[in-house]
């Protein structure tokens, strides 16, 4: 980013896109209770699609580069399908908040993921915290009482912590591509990839017994508002900024999440997942603290 860029811009554009995003836990734990899971996803990403043909115009013009093919299958693979697969079937065991709260390990498991695909550095202050980030969530998951918002909690947030592991491999990749390609066009490219994907699986899932207005706006805000507007807004920071500071921001999501959990849906948390939820912000505020650079305590190859 140049120096005559306004920093603050794509700072508030990741706080609009965490926001949206803790928004969609509340809308999917609601449409998930009559709806099945690849009928949701289905139906908003095809509400997205829509919305990017109509802005087809803004992104048509790209300059391919031969093998990328590669890179866009393996990102649209990792977040829109793997992800919203785990995350849907996830939100059916645990409580929005609680999967909210597993996604404070993001940022630590993009540092991960930008070491094994791009060979950057993590630090020992970055292991210690993403070590004390789990043992969080661990206890998070363990504390659970089993109910109505969360009658599996172990198994949902398991399948949420699998939903972030894809979601860290699309944001290196994501950072790869940026240099080549429109936060517009890599956010269709999701979309249209959404639509292939869990157009089979709604198929063949009962027909919902409900199909109010209520249940389409749900899916028009999803289709519309999470998925055309939290990722558009997410993708564009990030050629903006480094993937791994942009990815520290997703530690506001946990933050939205319980307060309209709490809110919409009259979740509660027991005094020790109150506990557990303290101990991940420590561990991933330990990860993301340095307060010098030490370069002989550095893991990895040299940059």
């Amino acid at each position: 980013m140049t120096k005559s860029s306004p920093t603050w811009l794509p700072m508030l554009a990741l706080i609009l896109a965490m926001a949206l995003w803790s928004s969609a836990f509340i809308a999917l734990k609601n449409i998930l209770a009559v709806w099945g899971p690849g009928q949701v996803i289905f139906a908003r990403m095809l509400v997205a699609s829509i919305c990017f043909l109509l802005l087809f115009r803004y992104w048509r013009r790209i300059q391919y580069r031969a093998g990328d093919w590669r890179w866009l299958l393996l990102m649209s693979l990792a977040e829109p399908c793997l992800y919203f697969s785990l995350e849907a079937n996830a939100l059916t065991h645990t409580s929005a908040g609680q999967a909210g709260m597993v996604t404070a390990t993001l940022p630590l498991m993009v540092s991960f993921t930008a070491f094994f695909m791009l060979g950057e550095r993590i630090s020992g202050r970055q292991l210690l915290g993403f070590l004390v980030a789990i043992v969080g969530v661990i206890w998070l998951t363990l504390a659970g009482d089993v109910q109505s918002s969360a009658p599996a909690p172990l198994l949902g947030n398991l399948l949420e912590w699998g939903a972030m592991a894809c979601a860290s491999v699309y944001a290196v990749i994501l950072k790869k591509l940026s240099s080549r390609y429109s936060p517009l066009f890599l956010t269709a490219i999701q979309a249209f990839t959404g639509v292939l994907f869990f157009g089979p699986w709604a198929w063949f899932e009962p027909i919902p017994p409900q199909l109010g207005w209520p249940e389409l706006g749900y899916v028009l805000y999803l289709g519309a508002c999470v998925t055309l507007g939290a990722y558009l807004l997410n993708n564009w920071a990030i050629t903006k900024l480094p993937v791994t500071l942009a990815a520290a921001y997703s530690n506001l999501i946990p933050v939205f999440t319980l307060l309209l959990a709490y809110l919409l849906l009259g979740e509660t948390m027991n005094g020790q997942q109150l506990l557990a939820c303290g101990l991940v912000f420590v561990g991933v505020l330990l990860s993301q603290w340095r307060p010098a650079p030490m370069q002989s305590k550095a893991l990895g190859v040299p940059a």
